[in-house]
């Protein structure tokens, strides 16, 4: 009886498994003929796509070929693919450099080296002489002395109340901080000429506009010669600081305004005051703007030196400025 019992159970195994196999073949039989359609499905969707640009595509995906006539995938492989593209960008740029910077620099020094009148061709070879006589030229060093106080002074400050102005309006909650940002702005798309205008008119020694304020407080007339001997570099330099100082507060406040303030809590919460949150957490993060506006400025300074002396002073008086 016990064999016979087993013997049937063998006979359900073995059917067991032929269903199953049945039924496998059956579902892989299902899902092939379901990949085939949808195979014929997508043949047909891109019956009408050009075979030579899908051909192209499916070899740029392997890496096989560049994909020529379509976008690269990344500027390095672009470079890559077509180094004459490189050589012809560059060489329109220093083509461009070499004849309009190089070339006229080199011009320049050679004829330092020359002594010619205005009205003639000879030139006599003097060698470094004439730097020599530049040297000794007190106007020059005077000149130069100037230059650099102007780029180190005007740099500090400007730098100094932009970051403080800028500060004070991205944390503090002032009412009116766009008209706060426009006001301060406003000096930076006038001219020279015009901002020169305005503080020699401000500068009068008889009815200028800061004479009279001193006047006003004193109770006595003042009559200080801003633009004098002892004074007109203080006034240059309150002029040029005046000028640039909204253009980088802009420039600042943007690059604060991206300091997560997430952090500012976390200083908060762990005691710092807002003096050294300012040193500690916003600083750093806008170094980079900082270091980036800091190279620029220095190289306009150069500039704006030169053109606010000329325009508020011409060198005067006696040569003071």
């Amino acid at each position: 009886m016990s064999a016979e019992h087993g013997g049937q159970n063998g006979m359900e195994r073995q059917r067991d498994k032929q269903k199953a196999g049945e039924t496998q073949r059956s579902t892989g039989a299902q899902c092939e003929e379901n990949a085939g359609q949808q195979a014929l499905r997508i043949m047909e969707a891109l019956s009408g796509v050009d075979e030579e640009l899908l051909e192209r595509c499916m070899q740029e995906e392997r890496g096989e070929t560049w994909n020529k006539g379509l976008l690269p995938r990344s500027v390095g492989s672009f470079w890559r693919a077509r180094p004459w593209a490189a050589v012809l960008c560059l060489a329109a740029a220093v083509i461009l450099f070499t004849v309009f910077m190089i070339l006229p620099t080199m011009n320049i020094f050679r004829m330092s080296l020359f002594v010619r009148s205005a009205y003639s061709t000879t030139e006599e070879f003097v060698w470094l002489q004439n730097f020599s006589r530049l040297m000794a030229d007190s106007n020059f060093i005077r000149s130069m002395q100037n230059t650099i106080l102007l780029i180190v002074v005007v740099t500090v400050v400007t730098f100094g109340l932009a970051l403080i102005f800028a500060a004070i309006l991205s944390r503090e909650k002032i009412r009116g901080q766009n008209f706060f940002r426009i006001i301060f702005y406003i000096p930076n798309i006038l001219s020279v000429v015009v901002i020169s205008a305005i503080f020699s008119a401000i500068y009068d020694t008889n009815n200028g506009t800061l004479n009279s304020l001193l006047s006003l407080f004193k109770g006595d007339t003042v009559a200080i010669l801003w633009k004098g001997e002892s004074m007109v570099m203080v006034s240059l330099i309150i002029a040029m600081v005046w000028q640039a100082i909204g253009y980088y507060m802009v420039m600042y406040m943007a690059s604060m305004a991206s300091v997560p303030q997430s952090l500012y809590e976390s200083a908060s919460l762990d005691g710092a005051g807002r003096l050294t949150q300012f040193f500690q957490i916003t600083l750093p993060l806008i170094w980079t703007n900082i270091r980036t506006t800091l190279t620029f400025f220095i190289i306009s300074t150069i500039n704006m030196a030169f053109l606010f002396v000329k325009a508020m002073t011409s060198g005067g008086p006696n040569g003071a400025s």
